[in-house]
């Protein structure tokens, strides 16, 4: 498609023309998107910048550092990737998702400046510079930005963050990334910058390569149980943050403590003037979608949990026997389960293979989705229904589920979207 859409055309037909116009989905590097990321005059926002990468918890770091800056009163921009359900959910003003008109008006620019450089962008390219013209048309005061993938050669990396965040590093993304932890965490140590403050909130050694890239920036490295550290109450309700000069007794929110504590952690050293009591708030604000979201279905209890690597279920999992130990009622879980051919379907399956009861499972339908003859295998010795399609799997599931079982629907973001999208044609 070589002609683009019209400002007046739906932010469909543009985000299926961003789908056609660079051939690959996946492209990493900078040398396509710097030259249009300059002539849309976004690379060097007056504006302080946070930039969050990492393997698990991106969204919800950057979910908390969004929140608590909102309630202090600060005008936020915050770019999330992939969305669940709309696209407007990867960019939030103010905590709100932005419009349709918005979004494609940042379409037109960004296609223009593209034209104007006679380059392709991909899709994401495209919506991450798209995300950035409208958080400078509204003068944002703080940008948060979360990586796609890696870090490094990232588009989010053609700014340069006042404040790096990397959450953790596990093995994904490995035909990209490199098939190593210190291979990842060079990639991910790419968002570094000469003399910042850099936040490593994951539950593991410093890798050498953030170590190394902080030392090279003489950037200050704030790591998890060595700079700065958290502790659970008895009580559930609470915990206490400690770092060098500050205690505090903040609030348990909705999210992974680690990711919330990460997320404390870059606020308290990004030198905005931010209270004890809009830290406390926007840790209890902050809400993420399809991160061990419980609702109420039908009667029936259900759980979404977007968690697809080892790492990501085995926080799922933590926190399935909390929710288990206080609602004593569910004895059983059945699980709709599908997900991607390129993830570690067999490490994610057997972590939780002692929780679940029953398992329905159905291909996703997106490329890359794994076959039910992959899913089966991972399965193995497993009671397994298997169904066309993640509908019908659901649908069997609300239908059949007895009162002391609970849903859970895992295993990828399109696992979610596709129950999401049933229980929207339900309405």
């Amino acid at each position: 498609m070589s002609t683009a859409p019209l400002a007046s055309d739906s932010l469909n037909t543009w985000l299926d023309y961003w789908g056609h116009v660079h051939v690959s989905g996946i492209d990493l590097g900078l040398e396509r998107v710097i030259p249009v990321a300059e002539l849309l005059g976004v690379t060097r926002p007056q504006a302080k910048v946070f930039t969050v990468a990492g393997t698990n918890g991106k969204g919800s770091t950057t979910t908390v550092l969004a929140a608590i800056l909102n309630v202090q009163g600060y005008s936020v921009g915050l770019y999330q990737s992939p969305h669940i359900y709309r696209f407007n959910e990867r960019v939030k003003l103010r905590g709100r998702e932005v419009a349709d008109q918005a979004l494609i008006d940042a379409f037109v620019a960004v296609d223009q400046a593209r034209r104007a450089c006679g380059l392709s962008l991909s899709f994401f390219e495209a919506t991450t510079l798209a995300a950035f013209v409208i958080f400078k048309q509204q003068q944002c005061d703080v940008w948060v930005l979360e990586v796609g993938l890696g870090g490094r050669l990232d588009v989010v990396n053609v700014i340069d963050p006042d404040v790096a965040v990397i959450t953790n590093i596990g093995l994904d993304h490995t035909d990209w990334l490199g098939d190593s932890i210190e291979k990842i965490a060079f990639e991910k140590a790419g968002i570094i910058r000469p003399e910042i403050p850099v936040v490593f909130g994951g539950q593991q050694d410093v890798p050498q390569a953030i170590q190394d890239k902080a030392d090279e920036c003489r950037a200050q490295l704030h790591a998890v149980n060595r700079d700065y550290f958290y502790q659970p109450a008895e009580d559930g309700q609470s915990w206490m943050f400690a770092s060098a000069g500050t205690t505090l007794k903040l609030p348990a929110g909705s999210l992974a403590l680690e990711n919330i504590s990460t997320a404390a952690a870059a606020v308290l050293l990004s030198g905005l003037t931010v209270s004890q009591q809009a830290v406390a708030q926007g840790i209890q604000n902050a809400r993420l979608q399809g991160r061990f979201e419980v609702r109420n279905i039908a009667g029936k209890t259900v759980i979404f949990d977007a968690g697809h690597n080892p790492h990501g279920v085995d926080f799922l999992l933590k926190q399935l026997r909390k929710f288990l130990e206080y609602n004593k009622q569910y004895t059983e879980v059945v699980s709709v389960f599908s997900m991607l051919a390129d993830k570690d379907i067999n490490s994610v399956a057997s972590l939780l293979k002692d929780a679940v009861l029953m398992w329905k499972i159905a291909p996703l339908n997106v490329p890359r989705a794994a076959s039910i003859t992959q899913l089966d295998a991972a399965l193995q010795g497993q009671q397994a229904q298997h169904f066309s399609s993640v509908k019908s799997a659901f649908k069997s599931a609300l239908d059949e589920t007895k009162n002391n079982q609970l849903i859970l629907v895992c295993g990828s973001f399109h696992t979610l979207e596709a129950v999401w999208e049933y229980l929207e044609e339900c309405q």
